[in-house]
């Protein structure tokens, strides 16, 4: 199978002197992409979501180890200040497993120079478009399997698209795979407070596709689905637990229970990079804890009361009694008929 290639402004490129990204938190307003030459400035770029999606962090996670790399044998680092350096990029946000993953893999290879790191990093990116190639189509087969061939009415959360990977995405990867077998209605996306992922870049992304949709509030999500308006939800992850319980993006959890109450499926599409059954249940996946000016303040400028307080979970988690499907590059999980990531993947990190 030919690599599919990702349209220009997906995910992240080696430019051979560092990484050059699309900043994610200047869209839609302005397209413009910036040069990380230094490990130090890839996770201050993921600390401040100018690179978010976990797919995506953890590939710029295994270039940041390839820039550390270089810098310690072209300065003369000791082994514990390169190993310093290697857990201050594993640590730089702690829910996705993505990032933990690859950036120990490239680590593993820096006992071997930096081109050695360096193509162990374009190796992940490789892997994660073909991966994400791979869950476009079973998850569409799945859909088309479970609800039939007709134009579906789809909700998503947050951005999982190119940006959100290193290119082609998860679960708008199936959406767009639907979209070209006439499968697809609308899509409800949700504005993904409070840094509107899904109003500022899941939207860019299906106009640029030319995809139907429709922007909503966070809040009207029950109401749309309860209401009967949606047909199937599809979301990605930042941590899938042995259980199958998973972290994503905070408001996710409410999309799971508004769908499980009116019997519609809720399709989980994160690659196996994503599971972790080291952790057997959801309740022991750490979850990020942002500023709370994310909340009290946009842009900049304040939009509650002096004083007020923000509270700000980046995740949530969602029991895997409320999914029906986990789909990987792999295979696709029946979550709902009992088949769970502890029987079927092995602990790998």
């Amino acid at each position: 199978m030919p690599n599919p290639e990702p349209p220009s402004y997906a995910g992240l490129k080696w430019t051979g002197r560092g990484i050059s990204v699309i900043n994610q938190l200047s869209l839609p307003e302005t397209v413009s992409w910036i040069e990380l030459t230094s490990s130090d400035e890839v996770i201050d770029a993921i600390r401040r979501m100018v690179i978010r999606g976990a797919p995506a962090i953890g590939s710029a996670g295994a270039y940041a180890v390839a820039l550390a790399t270089k810098q310690a044998y072209s300065e003369g680092w000791s082994s514990q200040r390169l190993n310093a350096a290697i857990e201050e990029i594993k640590n730089c946000r702690p829910t996705a497993v993505n990032l933990y993953a690859c950036v120990n893999r490239a680590a593993s290879r820096t006992h071997l120079g930096f081109t050695a790191v360096l193509n162990e990093a374009h190796e992940i990116i490789r892997e994660d478009i073909l991966a994400n190639h791979t869950m476009a189509v079973s998850g569409a087969d799945f859909l088309e399997g479970f609800l039939g061939n007709k134009p579906l009415r789809l909700l998503t959360h947050c951005n999982t698209g190119h940006m959100a990977t290193a290119g082609g995405g998860t679960a708008l990867g199936v959406i767009r795979e639907l979209d070209s077998r006439s499968m697809v209605e609308t899509v409800y996306v949700n504005e993904t407070r409070p840094l509107l992922q899904g109003s500022r870049l899941t939207s860019w992304e299906l106009m640029k596709d030319g995809i139907p949709h429709k922007i909503q509030v966070d809040g009207a999500t029950a109401g749309t689905i309860v209401g009967g308006h949606v047909d199937a939800a599809l979301v990605g992850a930042d941590r899938v637990a042995a259980n199958g319980d998973f972290a994503n993006k905070v408001g996710t959890l409410g999309i799971a229970l508004a769908c499980s109450f009116v019997k519609i499926p809720l399709i989980v599409v994160a690659s196996t990079s994503t599971v972790d059954v080291n952790i057997d249940e959801g309740g022991k996946i750490k979850i990020e804890m942002r500023d709370p000016d994310e909340v009290t303040q946009w842009p900049g400028s304040r939009i509650t009361p002096v004083g007020a307080i923000g509270y700000n979970p980046a995740f949530d988690v969602t029991p895997a009694r409320l999914v029906t499907a986990l789909v990987t590059e792999h295979r696709v999980l029946n979550i709902s008929a009992g088949v769970l990531p502890r029987d079927v993947f092995k602990a790998s990190i």
